[in-house]
Parts: C-alpha cells; structure tokens; sequence
C-alpha cells in the first residue's frame, strides 16, 4: 500500500477518534431529578393549614406541588396564642408556634408518647408532636364537654412526659432568678421590686409539684387547685380547711397570671 494513502488513513483515523472523543466530554454526568420538597400540613381547619416549615396559609395558597406554603408573612407566629399559657385560639397558629425550635425542644417531643398507655409509640418528629398536642389537650376541657376558653389548643408539654424531667425543667430555667413573694404579693409586682421583669413563658414551667418543692417548704405536700394565685405555698396559720403549709399548682395553665 502506497505511504501516503497510509498517511491519509490514519488521519482519517485521528479525526474520527477525536470526534467521538468530543462526543463523550460533551454528555453530561451530573444528569438526575431535583427532588421537590415536600412539606407535612395540617388538614383539621376549614379555611387554614399550616406546614411543618412554620408558615400558615389558606389551602388556595398552598403550593399544590410540594404542599408547602409561601414563604411570606411571619414564620412561627404566634398570632392569638397565650404564651404564658401556650395556648391558641387557633389550631393552625398553634402548629405554627410550636413548630418554632426556640419553643419546642426536639429532644424532648420525641421522647412523649401518642398516648397513655404504655405500648403507646412515640411522635416522629417536632411537627407530628404539635399537629397532635394542638388538636387534643385534656386541660382546656371542664366537664369533659365543653371548652374552659377560646384558647384550647395548647402546646404546652403534658406534665407526665418521659421528656419533661426535672433536670430538663432545671435547665429550660438556666438564667432565670426564682425569688419567691411574700404573702399577698402578686409575681409581677416582686419582680419589679427586685429590679427584674417576669418572663411570663417560664411560669409555666414552675407550676409543677417536683419544681415548687425545690423553693418552697410544702410540708404537707401538694395539691392540684385552681386560681389565679398560683403556683403558691398557703401560709402556716390558715385555717385547716384552706390547706396550710401545702403547695398549690394549677392544673390549667390558662389561669396562671402574674
């Protein structure tokens, strides 16, 4: 075979490798799918949801894609909620507030059974603790038929959770001063004469027996009451019929005041 038809077929050869070289640098390798998220929503309102990213919308507004909200408005709101008694006169607003990490610890929710008895699971997340806590709370109902008040979607830890140990209590307390008010005085007016102000979302946390024992004598123990005066210690010389030296606290968050 003559040189130069040689030449000729290996610079044909040269060519079409290059070419299928091109080829393959060309073809993409970071081809795949974008995951859509996806967004847990509450289903209970007529009107409202909100989703586990802490927005509240009305369902035409939902994306109908990912079911999430638009991220407009206030994120966690708390609109209609009483936060000393973690309490909402709305169930969406209630998710919403909850959802918010500040307010809700992971670690304990998760720890919180569904339900009473003991082969009862666990929720599966901050969002599943809310949507549930929101919707059923035994402490906004009086004679187990009808609500105490408006505000009777609370998501507040139920007292006999696996998560809400005294320790923990302890620590969601860490840079609090608990000074205790002489007799007649009302929170709110102690706190100032000792040049602090009250934080109202941490009196809930002190309206539980483990806790008041810790800065109160309760001698004779205590006793689940109800009144605006509490948590409290009645005074060694009341009359037997009011309970002396027993430590009160209110089964109802909703009637704590300061």
């Amino acid at each position: 075979m003559p040189k130069s038809r040689l030449n000729l077929l290996f610079l044909f050869f040269q060519l079409l490798t290059l070419q299928f070289l091109s080829i393959i640098s060309a073809i993409r390798k970071d081809i795949g799918f974008q995951e859509t998220p996806f967004c847990k929503t509450t289903v209970q309102g007529r009107y409202l949801l909100s989703d586990d990213n802490g927005y509240v919308c009305d369902a035409v507004s939902m994306d109908p894609k990912s079911r999430c909200c638009p991220e407009k408005g206030e994120k966690f709101s708390c609109q209609g909620c009483n936060l000393l008694s973690q309490c909402c006169n709305s169930y969406e607003y209630c998710v919403s507030c909850c959802v918010n990490p500040a307010r809700t610890l992971k670690e304990q929710v998760l720890n919180v059974k569904i339900a009473k008895p003991t082969t009862a699971g666990t929720y599966g997340s901050v969002f599943d603790f809310c949507a549930g806590r929101c919707r059923h709370n035994s402490e906004s109902v009086v004679h187990e038929n009808a609500y105490l008040s408006d505000f009777h979607h609370c998501f507040s830890m139920p007292s006999n959770a696996s998560g809400a140990g005294v320790t923990q209590l302890e620590g969601r307390l860490s840079g609090i001063s608990v000074i205790i008010g002489r007799q007649g005085e009302s929170c709110d007016s102690v706190c100032k004469s000792s040049g602090q102000s009250c934080v109202l979302n941490k009196l809930i946390l002190l309206n539980q027996c483990e806790i008041i024992q810790k800065y109160m004598s309760c001698k004779r123990g205590c006793l689940a009451s109800m009144g605006a005066d509490q948590p409290a210690e009645v005074a060694d010389d009341a009359p037997s019929n009011l309970n002396p030296q027993q430590c009160l606290y209110t089964r109802i968050n909703q009637c704590l005041s300061l």
